[in-house]
């Protein structure tokens, strides 16, 4: 497959590949004469959301965003049409970016907190972006299969569909405007961030772009530390305060967030985390579940069900 996929790139790119090697089923590192490369193949969106998608991210990056940009095929294409194992998937390529996925340790405050430095740049864009090239074919967030959430929620789990319809009804509730409802990146997890030596991040994997509250970008990454990187070496409440407090900090520096939704942060991280329950009966095989996957399920059901709340905000100083 890989020397498949080697052939049909040099076919269509001004690019001397070398060695293409999965990184997951969708994502392929390219070794070229030139220097490294990612090609995205996959039909996770159509055509025209991912025309749309790289429309948004090149203009990030030409504005300076720490984003990597695609490389245009022979064709003068950015998404290119290919044939694998006689079906037509969508292909693009990307330069590499410069840096490396941090350690768990070392996503600490101020790492996240020019982190947040960059999303409120990233929505400051976006607002100029939607200006200049309104949306047509990336959904607003509720539209995406991944938001069904009592599609794929057990109905036997009744306090779990309640709790996930509640946050639904309250959110799609809010008000929306400019100020905090826009295009955004969608799924910034630390996996999807990159950072050199000189602590420059640069943000990847935008093919879960939606149009949601901007507070959500920061909502991900908050959950996602607390989750996954919080190796010990202290209290994870005083870690997650901490942290939350430093993202905020830095995206003030450059965009604004209005109070009402800060105050609704723990709301949106509720979000993320029944979002997360969701995609494990959306993705997950429940008749052959490993033990590791049982333990997980049923540790988010015991936080759901009791209402565990993951970040308390209580008296954090928010500007």
């Amino acid at each position: 497959m890989d020397q498949k996929i080697l052939e049909l790139l040099n076919g269509i790119y001004p690019v001397d590949f070398i060695k293409v090697e999965a990184v997951t089923n969708e994502m392929y590192r390219c070794t070229a004469t030139q220097g490294e490369y990612f090609a995205r193949i996959t039909n996770y969106k159509s055509h025209d959301e991912q025309v749309e998608e790289v429309t948004y991210t090149n203009y990030l990056h030409k504005e300076g965003l720490g984003v990597s940009p695609t490389i245009v095929s022979i064709n003068g294409k950015e998404v290119e049409k290919i044939i694998l194992n006689n079906k037509e998937v969508l292909t693009v390529l990307y330069e590499v970016a410069p840096g490396k996925h941090l350690a768990r340790i070392q996503w600490n405050a101020t790492v996240l907190k020019e982190l947040g430095r960059q999303i409120g740049k990233l929505h400051r864009l976006s607002r100029k972006f939607e200006e200049i090239h309104p949306t047509r074919y990336i959904n607003d967030w509720y539209q995406n299969e991944e938001y069904a959430f009592l599609k794929y929620i057990p109905e036997e789990e009744t306090k779990i569909r309640a709790v996930a319809q509640e946050i639904l009804t309250k959110i799609k509730d809010i008000p929306k405007d400019n100020a905090n409802y826009g295009l955004l990146h969608g799924d910034l997890w630390l996996e999807n961030v990159v950072v050199d030596q000189d602590l420059k991040l640069t943000m990847v994997d935008f093919q879960d772009c939606e149009k949601h509250f901007y507070i959500f970008d920061l909502a991900v990454p908050i959950y996602s530390a607390i989750e996954y990187s919080f190796v010990g070496g202290g209290n994870i409440i005083d870690y997650g305060r901490g942290i939350t407090k430093a993202i905020i900090e830095g995206y003030q520096e450059e965009n604004d967030i209005p109070k009402e939704m800060l105050e609704k942060l723990p709301l949106f991280i509720k979000l993320k985390e029944v979002f997360e329950y969701s995609l494990m009966h959306m993705y997950w095989n429940k008749d052959k579940l490993t033990e590791e996957q049982i333990r997980i399920m049923n540790h988010f059901r015991m936080r759901i069900e009791r209402d565990h709340s993951f970040l308390d905000i209580n008296g954090l100083f928010l500007k």
